[in-house]
Order: C-alpha cells, then structure tokens, then sequence
C-alpha cells in the first residue's frame, strides 16, 4: 500500500483524479503550537509531493490564513493541473487591530479575526478569499468548516445553529452551484465529529467528508451506522487524525495526548494492551494506526500531519511498512478492535 496508491473520493463526484491514499493534511503549517519556518514548510510540502501525494487539504482558519499562502508557494512550484486541493468555508479572516487577533492555538500568524459565516454570502466570501491567498482559479474540494458541536465547546445547542445556517442562510445552496457549475468538484463538511456528517447527509448531497479523529484504533463506534450509511451512499471519508492527537504514534508515554488533551488512564491502558500486541508481531503502533484506518471501504484517503521533510518521509514510510495479517487477527480477537471492523487485509 504506497503512498500515491490511487482512489476516487466517490463515484458519484467529479473530482477530474483520484485521491491518493495519503494526503497532506495544511493545519501544522499554519504554525499549530508553534512557529515552523518557511524553510521547513516548503520542504515538508515538497516531500509530498516527490512521494507521489496528490491530495492536499488546509483551510483559512490555519494560521489565519499563513497554511493556504503556504500552499500556494508549493503549487506555483508544482503546477496546478497534478493535484487535488481541498480548503474551507465558514471562517471569514477580517483585518483588525493587534489586540484582536482571535486567540486560536496557532502563533506568528498574520493580524486577522475570524468570524464564523456559513451563508450564502460567506460561503461565496470565503472561497473567494482563499482563492486569492493561494493564488488559484478553483479548488477541487470545498468543504463546510467546523460545524460539529467539539468545535464550539461542546455545545450542540451552537452545532445546531450552525447547521441551520448553513441551510437556511443559504451556505449549502452556495456550494451546490458552485459544484454545479464545475467550479469545484466535490464538497462536504471538515469536522470533528461523525454524528453532525450524518446529520448533514440527511439534508443535502455530499460526495465526502473530512473526518478528524472519529475512526482509529482506539474510536469504531462510527460503525454503527454513519461509516455503514456511507458506503450504501457511496460518500467518501477522508481520514484526518489517526493518530487521535498523538497518544498512537508515541504510545502511553507520560504527556500522551488523546484528543487534544491528556490521555485519561482507560485510554492509556487500551493503548498499552495495543502497543504489547504490536510488540509481539514486530509491528510499530504507529504503523498499526495509519493503516488500520485505511481498511474501511468508506476510508479513501488519510492525511497525517507533518512540520517538515523528514516527517513526511516517515509518514510514507509507515504507511507502506507490511504487516503480517496474523497481527490485525490477534488485534481483533483481544477485542482490541470491533469485530464488525474491516482489517487492511480484507479491502487491500
């Protein structure tokens, strides 16, 4: 399983190229945590693209901005016609002073506020503006931002509102005719959360959805109905946060994160059950839980995130690293993972 292995986001979209297997995921170099160097940033793009990635995803609220200027550095550099590109709708970046920045977890980012729009006016907006900061005619993918209720402290009362603005205020039809009008190829939704992209399938069309963190080795209740719903529907998913902010690429080490915060004991006990049935295989957990991913039908693509060169180098490399089938069996029959969850093995 390469890194540039191919797949149609689904079938019933008009994306003009397949997704590769392994995307690149823009939210790092929009200096997540901390400030990455230019230097770093192209290099790190670059790597992707000479191992045959072809799908890149960021968005304004990335840096404010600083990921899609970024981006449209490396596809001047690339050429516009060999790549996928995915961005966001729903954060509108307005000039302000200093000491209005929205306080996001990003740092040295250009003087901007967010204010959330999902109207018809702030879809159209928003597009617009990231067009211009990347300094393209059209994006491939264009998908609803953050609608899910973990994205607004929790609140599904705000989730709710959010998602009737979208419809009501006119957002969803502005994508639908920018689709149908072949200005993008596809859209869905870039969110947190499974259930709210299940609701959203229930009120309008989306060909895909980017989903952060929700189906990993330590999270399968998606499979109860929303990963099932999408392949009846033929919606693909892309997989963003496989490693569930981290705790599956470092283990249960002290600090391990898991979604965004300290692992809680239960995580980290479920995390060293994996990891001694990893050990006992010769398989990395690292490994185990970027291609356990990918063994969903409905999964088409995974984006990892990467600062710099080397780390997306090792992100190739763990993806196209065998492992022996006797290891997802074991995994399974532990009850480490679903029994109704499909292996590598099974779709490979």
């Amino acid at each position: 399983m390469k890194a540039s292995d191919t797949t149609l986001l689904n079938n019933r979209s008009k994306i003009p190229a397949p997704l590769t297997r392994m995307g690149f995921g823009g939210a790092a170099l929009g200096n997540l945590y901390r400030k990455i160097e230019e230097e770093d940033a192209q290099a790190a793009l670059q790597a992707a693209y000479d191992a045959g990635i072809r799908y890149f995803d960021t968005a304004p609220q990335y840096g404010l901005g600083l990921s899609e200027m970024r981006f449209g550095d490396a596809i001047r550099r690339f050429g516009r016609d060999d790549i996928q590109l995915s961005t966001k709708v729903g954060r509108l970046l307005l000039d302000c002073e200093p000491h209005e920045v929205t306080p996001e977890a990003f740092v040295d980012v250009p003087q901007k506020r967010i204010v959330y729009d999902y109207t018809y006016d702030g879809v159209m907006k928003s597009y617009e503006a990231s067009k211009s900061r990347i300094g393209i005619e059209r994006a491939d993918i264009l998908l609803v931002h953050d609608v899910d209720a973990f994205s607004h402290g929790g609140s599904q009362e705000v989730s709710d509102a959010k998602v009737r603005e979208l419809f009501d205020g006119g957002g969803y039809r502005a994508l639908d005719e920018l689709r149908s009008a072949g200005e993008i190829a596809a859209i869905g939704a870039g969110v947190n959360e499974w259930q709210v992209c299940e609701k959203l399938m229930g009120l309008g069309d989306f060909d895909g959805f980017l989903l952060a963190g929700r189906y990993t080795l330590l999270e399968q209740e998606a499979l109860e109905s929303f990963l099932p719903l999408c392949v009846k529907q033929d919606v693909g998913i892309i997989l963003g946060g496989p490693y569930n902010s981290g705790i599956l690429a470092t283990g249960a080490v002290e600090g391990a994160k898991y979604n965004y915060a300290p692992a809680p004991d239960h995580i980290l006990e479920r995390v060293r059950k994996i990891d001694a049935i990893c050990r006992d295989h010769g398989v990395k957990l690292i490994e185990a839980a970027l291609q356990f991913v990918l063994g969903h039908p409905a999964v088409k693509t995974v984006v990892p995130g990467a600062v710099n060169a080397q780390e997306v180098q090792a992100n190739v490399a763990v993806l196209e690293t065998p492992i022996p089938p006797a290891f997802w069996s074991d995994l399974r029959s532990s009850g480490l993972i679903r029994a109704d969850a499909p292996l590598p093995t099974e779709t490979v």
